[in-house]
């Protein structure tokens, strides 16, 4: 019987080439598992009206984590196009199936490492060593949106607040809200969580990224309760930054930076920012992590029109699966992978189109499993 039980979710386009290059990497390393498939994107969105089926979450609940490949998403009127005749007009909404499982299985922390890896010739400057975290289940991503506004929800929102009554001259069916809920519990914990990952692995200072002196009750109640945090940490500095200014700093000095942390949307922009730094998305590695379980998924897209080709760069993918390794207490392992993964960048022969290479996307991967 296997170690561990791993919830396989491919998903859509290069989902499946990255997954594939990753089981060739695990089996290498001898990593002792085996692999459910679970059905997750864009295929069950237009044949089921569901990108993700319950027979999907009923299974993970029975996995130690997930490793999850790429998605594909659109938005609601192109997506509600695309489903089959018979489920048309059934009401069905698309919602994003990741974005569900980070608040079905409550992975509040979104950690994504950025790191520039010697030899890499799409670092911006060597020695940059970024890690974000990012509230993952809040913020703008919590999913309560009205379009239209119902006249309830107006009413209600005009009888507390005199700003909305100069928005019904437009119509209620020409608006839309998007909310940004947020939860000083969930504030202290993303934030506690950055500390604490700053203390164990030697950061001196957290960065804190908002925008309280606009959104001022959100981002007011993000730096209030940072602030209290941060008493528990008296060797770390706690920096308050916005997140414009903060997107503009991070790309002139990098080097000032090692943790940074804000809610959901921040987090998404400021973590792909960051990850432009050290080569873009084909590096980015993500996980999305809860209480007792884990989802683990490179930050880039589906890319449909690589799909199937083995073009796009495994290397997101791979140091997403040392995260899930790390995870998972396989300490030993994730750093021989890592080692391996930094070995095949330094040494520079093996690489795809992204790199300026002519590689595959299972010919890095093959190179990384030769270097083990």
């Amino acid at each position: 019987m296997a170690k561990y039980k791993i919830a396989w979710l491919p998903g859509d386009g290069v989902g499946n080439d990255v997954m594939e290059a990753a089981r060739l990497v695990l089996d290498a390393l001898k990593f002792d598992a085996e692999y459910i498939h679970g059905d997750i994107g864009w295929e069950f969105w237009k044949h089921e009206g569901d990108p993700l089926p319950e027979r999907t979450t009923e299974m993970m609940k029975d996995t130690d984590a997930a490793l999850f490949g790429a998605i594909t998403s659109k938005p609601k009127e192109e997506a509600a196009e695309e489903l089959d005749a018979h489920l048309k007009d059934k009401g069905l909404v698309y919602f994003s199936p990741i974005v569900r499982l980070r608040q079905h299985f409550n992975l509040h922390t979104n950690l994504r490492p950025c790191k520039a890896y010697p030899g890499n010739p799409l670092n911006l400057k060597e020695g940059i060593d970024l890690v974000v975290f990012r509230e993952n289940t809040e913020g703008m991503y919590g999913g309560v949106e009205f379009h239209p506004i119902p006249r309830e929800v107006y009413d209600v929102l005009a009888k507390n607040h005199p700003k909305m009554k100069k928005f019904e001259a437009y119509g209620l069916e020409n608006l839309a809200i998007s909310t940004r809920i947020m939860s000083r519990q969930k504030c202290s914990n993303i934030v506690t969580q950055a500390f604490e990952y700053a203390r164990t692995h030697g950061y001196k200072s957290v960065t804190v990224v908002d925008k309280p002196n606009v959104l001022r009750e959100t981002g007011g109640l993000m730096i209030r309760t940072a602030r209290e945090v941060a008493k528990n940490y008296p060797g770390i500095e706690l920096w308050e930054t916005n997140i414009d200014a903060q997107a503009m700093w991070l790309v002139k000095n990098p080097m000032d930076y090692g943790v940074m942390v804000a809610e959901n949307m921040f987090g998404d922009i400021l973590s792909d920012l960051a990850a432009q730094l050290v080569g873009g998305l084909g590096f980015a590695s993500s996980g999305n992590i809860g209480d007792n379980y884990a989802v683990f998924e490179p930050t880039h897209g589906s890319a449909p029109k690589y799909a199937g080709k083995y073009k796009v760069n495994p290397m997101a993918m791979l140091l997403t699966s040392k995260l899930m390794l790390d995870w998972l207490g396989e300490k030993e392992m994730a750093v021989k992978l890592e080692n391996a993964i930094a070995a095949v960048i330094k040494e520079g022969k093996v690489k795809t189109y992204d790199m300026g290479g002519n590689n595959t996307t299972l010919e890095v991967a093959e190179a990384v499993a030769r270097s083990l």
